[in-house]
């Protein structure tokens, strides 16, 4: 948990918030959907961009494709992600996505995130 908390965040005071929704997903059996572990097992075959195609190729690492932890870590993570996986915040969202900034937008529900998808990521 520690290792994709760490690939995921730029911003340190946004890890705890990470933990919470990867903490909330796997409670209620969704998959994590982290696009840090999709890339880490495409390994050499990641070009620097992420496909739809490669969100649904089936790795061990791929949690869009597969419920659950990755088999093992996938980067060494740092103190401080090793505290927010320990100390997740009780905040009620479930889902994230990049701003673009290093800084990530957070939703309570499917309707909401991909309200932000569509504005962080698809229209920038």
């Amino acid at each position: 948990m520690a290792s994709i908390i760490e690939k995921e965040t730029g911003q340190a005071e946004e890890r705890p918030k990470i933990a919470g929704v990867l903490v909330r997903r796997l409670k209620k059996g969704m998959r994590l959907q982290t696009d840090p572990t999709v890339i880490y097992g495409m390994g050499s075959g990641f070009d620097g961009n992420l496909t739809r195609k490669d969100l649904i190729r089936d790795t061990p690492y791929n949690t869009y494709a597969r419920f659950g932890l990755p088999p093992t870590p996938i980067a060494m993570p740092g103190a401080g992600a090793i505290d927010a996986a320990n100390n997740p915040d009780e905040d009620k969202a479930i889902y994230f996505v990049s701003r673009g900034d290093g800084t990530h937008q957070f939703s309570e529900t499917l309707a909401e995130h991909e309200a932000a998808v569509r504005r962080f990521q698809i229209n920038k």
